[in-house]
Order: C-alpha cells, then structure tokens, then sequence
C-alpha cells in the first residue's frame, strides 16, 4: 500500500476489484493500440484508420447491433474490447491478442485507488458464504488476465510448469493472481488497501472524499454490485448465528453461491435446501451449466430438477443414473439420503429445541411439514451499495438517495439492473463520474476492459467533448436507423448464458466473413 495521503489528485477510483487495477494501469500511461488483424474485415477496416483504442468512436462498432456474430449480453464497447484482446475466445485456445499496450508516461494521470480490502482484488478475497476456496471459477484462466500481467505468468511463477489448456483455476489462486498483480506492473504506489472511503460530495470544481480530505477532479466507482449478501427476512433471524453440524444444513437459494455452499459441505452432512423454481420463466443461472465444463453446478441443477419434477408427481421422473456416468461429482456424495429439495417452498415458523431449530415449511403444494436443522446458509443473491457517497450525490447517480426515500425496503442495495439503462446511455453517469466493472451491468472480468477504456479516455484527455462520450445508446439509434430495424432490447448483462456450451467440443476457430 502506498504511504502517506496525497491532498489532491486528478482522479480517485474508488474499489479495489479487477477493474480498477485495469484502469490504474492504463492511467499510469499505458496505452491500448490495434497491432494486429482481427478477423472482421469490418471492424479491422475502421480500427485501422485510428489504432489508438482510447480514441475508439461509436462508428467502429456500430454494426455490433445488427451482427450476429457478437454477444448482445455485454455493452458493445466491453464486447469490442473482449473480442480484440481474445479474438474467438469462445472457440479457438489461447488466441493471439489484436492489442498491444505501449507505455507512453507523458500520458499518465495522477490517482489513487481505495480500497476497503486489505489486499487487491475486489468480491475475489471475501468469502461471504462458507464455501470452499478451492471451487473453480466459472471463467477459465485465460479469461481472468489483467493487462501486463498475464494469468499464465503468474501461474508459471508460482508453479514453475505451463498452465493448462481450459483451466478453471480455484478462487484462491485467483485471489493470488490479484494480491501481487499490482506490483508486478508497477501500480502498487497508488494502491490504498484497508482505506474505506466515504462521505464523497461534489465541490465547485471536482469532489471531496470527506473521509480522508482528499481532493478530485474525476471520480470513478469500482465497487461493483457483490459486496453485500441480501438479509434473510426477521423470521430467519435466529437461524443466522445458530449452528448444529449434527443437523442437517438448510441451504436457501437457487443460484451460484448456493450451489458453492452445498458442493463445500461435509460428504456426510445432509442438506435442506429450498429455492425458487421457474425454469420456463426465470430459471436458475445453473440450468446454463454444461455438465462436463462445470459438472459440480450441472449436478446441484440435476438434484434441484428432480426434486422439482418428484414434488410434483410427475410421471417423468427418471434416475440420474445416466449422467451419473459422465458426471463425477455425483460420486462424492449419497444424494438420495443426504439431499433433500423443495421448490418454492416457504418457511412459516421456526422453533429452537434441545439443539435443533424446526422449521414448519409451506411447500409447492401448499402441504406443511417439519424439518429440523442445524444451521443455515440464506444466500437467494448479492447487492452492492453507494452509500460511501453523500445523499446529493447518490442522488446524481441513482436519481433517488436510497436511503430517505422509501424507494426500496432494502435501502440502497444495487443490483447490476440499477445502472444498466444509463450504462447503455452513457458511462459517465454523473459529471465527471464513471463506473466500471459490474456496476455496468456486465459481471465478467473479460467484461471489464470496455468501460474501463471509456473512463480513462475522458480522463486522459483523448475523448473530445464534442463527442458522444458514451458510444451506446447514440450508436444503437444509428445503426437501427441505418438497418431500419427495431430497437434491440437490453439484457441485464450476467455474462452467464453461454456456460452450457463445453469448449472442448467446440471447432477451433470461427472465420468471419465480410459484413
């Protein structure tokens, strides 16, 4: 961490996560260029014209829109970013980067990053959830790279061998990567860990982060949307500290970091676990999960669909036994005794005795029965929050404070929903405000380059102001206009829709032909 608190800088990011390494790299003067050919003709024939990628305009990816070949999930400017840096990612193994970084220090920015973590790395070092360190990740390791500083390098110096093809590395390597990433490309000097920021007002001329007297002229939010875990409701209260391992573990929630609490669980503890099941409306970001690339997930989905189809009587209902044979982790445990499912199941009371809490569940089929456990782990999903800025400023980037309003029961959590419309408008979603990461609305690190590229453009300088500095919403207008086709509409940008696809099944390489 760097010593001593500077009284004035040009810009402070305020988060600690990937993105907010990213951008203090490029804002030490490392500049993004379009070195080599990528494989659409289109977009080569535009980037070639200005190859300097902080002077990227809408007009470069405008035909995003109208082109099948790029993914509508994430923001088309963290889309470009994504396919120049991985071409074909999704189908080809370590591709070559069509991006070099050229280090030009007249170009650098004095900032600080702040962090309330005691190391970099963001939601990566918390562990909010008693889930093992050792799950893999759902992105594989080439997909986790910061610039400068390659997953692959840092796998060979801590291990002295080669990384593998398509691995998924485990959280707590991943957490490693970050922790020396930045000393690695020289950025620790502005790195303030164990520093949380708050009380930041807008002045006459920038910002004030009231917390530490620090003066700014730029303000980027970093923090992203998984800091906190959501409640569980007053009824559940006493369940959170209560705990019993002799009793089974009621685990609720339908998503991943449910599944990571179930798959961390002793081989012998018994389960209860209650979620929401919608599979035709809302399904679990699990059912995405292709049973081989990811088999832990594929098989807590199997276990939740059978449950489901069990509950409700249907003749359908079949042994796992076929993807048992494909799928191993099915033999670390007993399912049938130690796993027991309730689709939208509801808990209407809870009784502590003699060490045990019972619980009296409204299941589906509006039947009430008692189950007893030991502990519980309530994890339905994860918000982040702005309450480090002042309500006026809040204010600014909400449109409400959050807090006096009564606008939401949870005070001012955010989701990746929150921003999304303006992220789609306009990065800059405030007067000299930013936001990167997952506060855009796209959740993956492969995602996080485009938003970054945007605020350290106008932070730099190389985004004139006659320009649209967003490079979204007017480009959409555009090229709906220039198709004559309907606007398409916006998704809230998980990033997790293509996990059915297994990689290693995939044909090497997609040639893009002219557009």
């Amino acid at each position: 961490m760097a010593q001593g608190t500077p009284q004035y800088v040009d810009t402070v990011i305020i988060g600690g996560g990937p993105s907010s390494l990213i951008l203090s790299y490029i804002l030490h003067g490392h500049v993004p260029y379009y070195s080599k050919r990528h494989h659409d003709p289109l977009l080569h024939a535009r980037l070639s014209k200005e190859p300097n990628l902080l002077k990227v305009t809408p007009e470069a990816y405008a035909h995003f829109y109208s082109s099948l070949r790029y993914s509508t999930q994430a923001l088309p400017l963290n889309t470009l970013l994504d396919t120049l840096i991985r071409p074909n990612a999704d189908t080809e193994i370590n591709p070559e980067s069509c991006v070099t970084w050229e280090h030009e220090p007249d170009k650098a920015v004095s900032h600080i990053v702040m962090s309330s973590g005691d190391r970099p790395g963001g939601q990566w070092i918390d562990n909010p959830v008693e889930a093992s360190w050792d799950i893999g990740t759902l992105s594989y390791s080439e997909m986790l790279s910061l610039p400068g500083y390659t997953f692959k390098e840092h796998h060979w110096g801590r291990t002295g061998s080669a990384l593998p093809e398509l691995q998924r590395p485990s959280r707590s390597e991943v957490a490693d990567y970050f922790a020396v990433y930045p000393k690695a490309v020289g950025i620790e000097n502005v790195l303030y860990t164990s520093n949380s920021a708050g009380n930041i007002m807008r002045t006459h001329d920038g910002f004030l982060i009231g917390s530490h007297g620090i003066f700014c002229k730029h303000l980027v939010l970093a923090t992203g949307v998984f800091t906190v875990s959501i409640p569980p409701p007053r009824l559940l209260d006493q369940l959170a500290k209560f705990d019993n391992p002799d009793e089974p573990l009621l685990v609720i929630g339908s998503g991943f970091s449910a599944a990571d609490v179930i798959i961390s669980a002793p081989p012998t503890r018994r389960i209860l676990h209650l979620y929401h099941w919608a599979p035709d409306k809302k399904p679990s970001p699990l059912r995405g999960c292709h049973h081989q690339a990811y088999p832990e997930y594929a098989g807590i989905y199997r276990q939740m669909k059978l449950a489901a189809m069990s509950s409700r009587k249907s003749a359908s209902v079949s042994s796992p036994m076929a993807r048992r044979k494909s799928n191993p982790f099915f033999a670390r445990k007993d399912w049938a005794r130690l796993y027991e499912g309730f689709p939208n199941a509801e808990v209407i009371d809870v009784k502590i005795e003699a060490g045990a809490a019972v619980l009296r569940i409204s299941t589906e089929e509006a039947e009430i029965i008692e189950r007893s456990v030991g502990s519980m782990a309530y994890v339905v999903g994860r918000r982040g929050r702005l309450e480090y800025l002042d309500n006026s400023l809040r204010k600014e980037v909400l449109g409400h404070t959050g807090i006096n309003e009564g606008v939401t029961t949870k005070g001012d959590l955010i989701s990746g929903r929150t921003l999304r419309s303006k992220a789609e408008v306009n990065l800059e979603v405030a007067s000299n405000v930013f936001i990167t990461g997952s506060l855009t609305g796209d959740s993956l690190i492969r995602h996080s380059f485009g938003s970054c590229v945007f605020a350290a453009s106008a932070i730099m300088g190389f985004r004139d102001d006659k320009t649209n500095r967003d490079g979204c919403e007017m480009t959409r207008e555009q090229s709906v206009h220039e198709k004559n086709q309907p606007l398409p509409i916006a998704t809230n940008g998980t990033g997790h829709d293509d996990l059915h696809i297994d990689r290693k099944s995939k044909p090497t390489r997609v040639v893009v032909g002219a557009v």
